[in-house]
C-alpha cells in the first residue's frame, strides 16, 4: 500500500469507529429506562455524528488537497469539561443500580480505549508532520 492509500485506509477506519459508536450508543439511549442515562447515550450518539461529518470532510480534502488537508488548526478536547458535561449529578444519581447502562457503558469506554490506541500507533507510523498530528488528535479526540 502507498502512503496515500494508508492515509485513506485509517480515515476509513476512524470513520467506521463513529458509526459503531453511533450505533452502539442510540441503540442503548431507545432501552435506557432513565432520563438522564437516556440523555447522556443520546448526547455521545450526536457527538458520533458531528465526528463522521468532520472526518468526511477530512477525507474529501485529502483527496483533493494531500497532506495539506491535515494542516487543521486543532485544539485537544478539554477532558474535564466533557467529564463534568457528560457525568452530571443527574447521571449519576439515575445511573445507581442501571446496570445495563453502566455496563454499555463499559464496553463503551473499551472501544474507546480500542479506538485511542489504534490512533497513536497510526501517529508513531505516519511519515508527515501534519498526518502524525491529525492522528494523535485523533487519539486525544
Amino acid at each position: 500500500m502507498n502512503n496515500r492509500e494508508v492515509v485513506l485506509d485509517v480515515l476509513r477506519k476512524a470513520y467506521q469507529i463513529e458509526v459503531d459508536g453511533y450505533t452502539f450508543y442510540s441503540m442503548t439511549a431507545e432501552r435506557a429506562e432513565k432520563p438522564a442515562v437516556e440523555e447522556l447515550f443520546t448526547k455521545l450518539a450526536e457527538d458520533e455524528v458531528q465526528h463522521q461529518a468532520f472526518l468526511r470532510t477530512v477525507a474529501g480534502n485529502f483527496d483533493a488537497k494531500g497532506v495539506e488537508a491535515f494542516k487543521l488548526n486543532l485544539r485537544s478536547p478539554e477532558l474535564r469539561a466533557i467529564n463534568q458535561a457528560v457525568f452530571t449529578a443527574k447521571f449519576r444519581e439515575q445511573a445507581a443500580g442501571a446496570e445495563f447502562e453502566l455496563g454499555v457503558l463499559s464496553i463503551g469506554m473499551t472501544l474507546e480505549t480500542n479506538a485511542i490506541k489504534y490512533f497513536s500507533g497510526a501517529a508513531g507510523s505516519a511519515t508527515e508532520k501534519e498526518v502524525k498530528e491529525f492522528y494523535q488528535y485523533l487519539a486525544d479526540w
